[in-house]
């Protein structure tokens, strides 16, 4: 059976003190979980805030994003080796506000905004290696606009933006991987996608895992959804064969609402 995950991604969120705060929080609620992993994602200025206070704890670390290159001449980029020395062992890769790619923002924004962000499925791939090469687990993710969706285009964005991320990743990469349904109309708008829609398209991603990879490395990819998980539905979407979790935005600020989450996934294992 594949272990639940809940990761809560702070965005751009939380000073030092906040997420001292919050971290506390989670820890008294969920400290030591054992039947779903649960991975905390600060901002990078409070990593290792973060990492101190989750000390001693079955909680995980992760970045928000790293660059592929081990150092150089780029500025305000963060490696692999530095989330490491922070403490992190999970990284998210591909964010959809990574890739330029906003459900509150107008699409005619779209073009400035993906050159802002920049992220695309082949900076994904690259990173999605560094990532691995260097010892970190990449939550990768994929999702589509809403125009993309009204135009009956979701199972093509999607299956294309999985079969990126693992171009070229051997086995052990893969097993080593989880992957994010995130469909960008539903982050931050407070819209979700149904249960039954979002366990459709993540089996749909398992099916392109598997041919990619193979059955055995299908079946133990962990596929989380994302996009408005909120205590009132989490419920239905963990019932889904093919969701194994969540990756939170909005609801993993509040430490009783990420709480209820993480309680809500290690009981969809009993």
């Amino acid at each position: 059976m594949r272990k639940p995950i809940m990761a809560g991604n702070w965005k751009m969120n939380c000073d030092n003190d906040e997420a001292q705060a919050l971290a506390d929080g989670v820890l008294a609620r969920a400290g030591q979980v054992e039947d779903a992993t649960v991975i905390l994602c600060p901002p990078a200025t409070a990593l290792t805030t973060v990492h101190a206070a989750i000390a001693n704890s079955n909680i995980k670390l992760g970045g928000q994003n790293l660059f592929w290159e081990e150092a150089g001449a780029f500025t305000g980029e963060i490696s692999a080796k530095m989330l490491l020395a922070c403490g992190c062992e999970y990284v998210i890769i591909g964010h959809s506000e990574r890739r330029g790619r906003f459900g509150t923002v107008d699409e005619a924004d779209a073009e400035d905004l993906a050159a802002i962000f920049s992220d695309t499925d082949a900076t994904v791939n690259r990173k999605v290696r560094a990532a691995l090469a260097a010892g970190l687990r990449p939550i990768v993710c994929c999702g589509e606009l809403l125009s993309e969706r009204q135009a009956g285009k979701t199972d093509g964005v999607v299956a294309a933006q999985v079969r990126a991320m693992l171009d070229g990743i051997d086995d052990e990469g893969v097993a080593n991987m989880v992957i994010a349904y995130e469909p960008v109309w539903a982050i931050g708008t407070g819209e979700v996608c149904d249960a039954d829609e979002a366990g459709r398209v993540c089996g749909m991603i398992r099916d392109v895992v598997e041919q990619a990879c193979g059955p055995e490395l299908a079946e133990d990819m962990q596929i989380l959804y994302g996009g408005s998980v909120k205590p009132d539905n989490v419920e239905g979407l963990m019932a889904m064969t093919d969701i194994d979790g969540g990756l939170v935005g909005g609801a993993s600020l509040k430490a009783d609402s990420f709480g209820a989450l993480i309680e809500a996934a290690v009981a969809s294992v009993r």
